[in-house]
């Protein structure tokens, strides 16, 4: 519980708790001076950017149904924004309602300089290179901010009712990207136990260090993603089952990038029952 004396405890505007990752200033990024905001460009999906202050939002297991398994959650957005409801949120609630307290990290991005992240981000979703070198330094803090996160879940789950053997890392695109760099660049007792990258970008992982562990993966990508990120996800694939690590992937027929929990009446919305079934067969759920 050492941990936690130093971390700040919060409520959000849903009621959940909200723990500052970091107890000043996160490291990297002190002189960072400009502050989070928020927007909708489309109903009931809202976005953050410029995010200086990485957090994570518990969702505890509904009572009743916790069965000890934790996931953290990391939203995509290109490490511009990040996708807080339909890859975060949305995603957290969903595994509460089944027995998993869940976690959604806000990481930090890379700044705006305009009250329209899109109209900066798209022209660069058009040269991945450019858009990597980029993103490059704040993928590592990033990186860091999600390795903080598992310090944290690990240290706090008798506290949180979880086993701290039990606990998972997703995320979505960009946040699939921080799911393979944590794995890959945390230290072995801080790695996470299962992984679910969905439809997640390989090019910008940096992390090197294989797990010693069994870690199982779930995969998931559409087989139409606009962004051309489909191979990705078939290459790890092949890479976990090469090295031994229980795999699955779903390569669903339509989708595009991007279907988080939205319904869009695609093969992709069956997404989540696969989940759930996988997480069953691994007995996590």
């Amino acid at each position: 519980m050492k941990t936690a004396l130093f971390l700040c405890m919060c409520l959000s505007a849903f009621g959940q708790q909200v723990i500052k990752l970091y107890p000043g200033k996160a490291p990297g990024s002190e002189n960072w001076n400009w502050e989070m905001k928020e927007f909708t460009p489309m109903p009931n999906n809202r976005m953050l950017f410029n995010v200086t202050e990485p957090t994570l939002t518990i969702y505890p297991a509904v009572p009743g149904k916790g069965n000890g398994t934790s996931i953290i959650v990391a939203p995509g957005g290109a490490f511009h924004i990040l996708s807080i409801d339909s890859e975060g949120h949305d995603v957290a609630k969903w595994l509460s309602a089944r027995g998993i307290t869940a976690f959604v990290l806000t990481y930090r991005v890379v700044k705006s300089n305009s009250p329209n992240p899109f109209a900066e981000l798209m022209p660069l979703m058009k040269d991945f290179k450019k858009l990597d070198e980029i993103n490059a330094p704040v993928v590592e803090m990033a990186t860091q901010d999600g390795i903080e996160a598992i310090k944290y879940v690990k240290a706090n789950a008798g506290a949180l009712g979880i086993d701290p053997n039990k606990m998972g890392f997703m995320g979505f695109s960009a946040g699939g990207t921080l799911t393979m760099n944590v794995l890959l660049s945390a230290p072995q007792n801080l790695k996470p136990n299962f992984i679910a990258p969905i439809y997640y970008y390989a090019d910008a992982v940096t992390g090197k260090e294989m797990p010693n562990a069994v870690t199982p993966a779930f995969i998931a990508v559409a087989a139409d993603d606009n962004l051309g990120f489909t191979p990705h996800s078939i290459r790890l694939f092949e890479r976990w089952t090469a090295a031994k690590h229980p795999s699955e992937l779903h390569v669903y027929e339509n989708g595009s990038h991007g279907f988080g929990m939205r319904k869009n009446n695609t093969s992709s919305d069956n997404w989540t029952v696969d989940f759930e079934n996988w997480l069953k067969v691994r007995k996590f759920l």
